[in-house]
């Protein structure tokens, strides 16, 4: 067995696994790259080590920093875990409607939390960020959304992963985020193989959906452009919140305990999965889902548990 010399050490080379039998067609294989597997849990673990070393390696962090980022969800708590292994105090500027173990789990890691109106959501956070990192110059602002390492902790762990592991995939399917993962991935994969398909999931304008933003809603990514997003996608599937949480459960069934954007994952790949004759199709678990507990997104009747998942904001 391996001996790491840190926890950091074992963030990415995460595990794929077949869940061919939730493919509406035999013909067509569907595999989860399992992202939950990471040390602080999620996806982010990726982009938030490569934002920090790359800032280390420029020069913009040195020892004792201050780091403001805005985060619902993964990216902040895997920045918090960082953070506090390397040294570096993190403020998280946080929309007040997020589920209770997301703050449970940055406070374990000793992050400030600095709230943002609900009502504004993950944008209204982001704008905050933007305010304070301008009005405290000392603070360092790395703004994921913006941050080419965020694409590029993908292009250079993820896709690689997904190639050595599944060289004949034929579609890629992830959730429209930050954008990092799709854009990462899907131009590795792209650049071993034209022919792949790269597929983003999101929700309809106005909706939320764990995880998940639409273009629609005004926001786009700057890393989204830098990284030819529109160029690079291949078509995009909309996911509302109650086929979120449908998929989430059935995840479940094969004993999966996934977030609910991959339920949305897993919706969009079997919308892929209807539409071609055969292939293989990669789809990303983004996070487990102990963070959503609260959310009764598995015990509770489901018109309760969207009527739920639609009122708090994860991302």
């Amino acid at each position: 067995m391996t001996v790491y010399n840190s926890v950091l050490d074992m963030i990415g080379n995460t595990p794929v696994v077949d869940v061919s039998g939730l493919s509406p067609d035999p013909s067509v294989r569907i595999l989860a790259k399992m992202e939950g597997q990471n040390p602080a849990g999620s996806v982010k673990d990726r982009i938030a080590l490569s934002m920090i070393t790359e800032a280390e390696a420029d020069g913009t962090l040195r020892p004792g920093a201050t780091i403001i980022e805005p985060s619902s969800g993964n990216t902040g708590i895997a920045m918090a875990m960082i953070c506090r292994i390397r040294g570096y105090e993190l403020k998280i500027v946080l929309p007040e409607n997020v589920s209770i173990e997301r703050r449970q789990l940055l406070d374990v890691y000793g992050a400030e939390i600095i709230p943002s109106p609900g009502e504004e959501g993950s944008n209204g956070a982001v704008r905050r960020a933007q305010k304070l990192a301008d009005e405290n110059p000392d603070w360092v602002f790395l703004y994921q959304y913006g941050n080419e390492a965020n694409p590029r902790a993908h292009y250079r762990t993820t896709g690689p992963e997904i190639w050595r592991d599944v060289p004949d995939i034929t579609h890629f399917v992830a959730g429209l985020g930050t954008s990092g993962t799709l854009l990462g991935v899907g131009t590795y994969l792209k650049e071993q193989n034209p022919e792949v398909k790269v597929l983003a999931v999101e929700p309809p304008s106005g909706e939320q959906v764990e995880g998940l933003r639409s273009l629609e809603d005004g926001y786009i990514p700057p890393v989204f452009d830098k990284w030819g997003g529109y160029d690079l996608l291949d078509g995009k599937s909309i996911v509302r919140p109650r086929e979120s949480l449908e998929h989430t459960r059935m995840l479940a069934d094969v004993g999966i305990f996934s977030g609910i954007s991959a339920g949305a994952a897993l919706a969009g790949a079997r919308k892929v999965a209807e539409k071609i004759d055969r292939g293989v199709i990669v789809f990303v678990i983004s996070d487990y889902g102990w963070k959503y507990l609260s959310t009764g997104a598995w015990t509770l009747d489901l018109d309760e548990a969207t009527a739920n998942a639609e009122k708090v904001i994860y991302f």
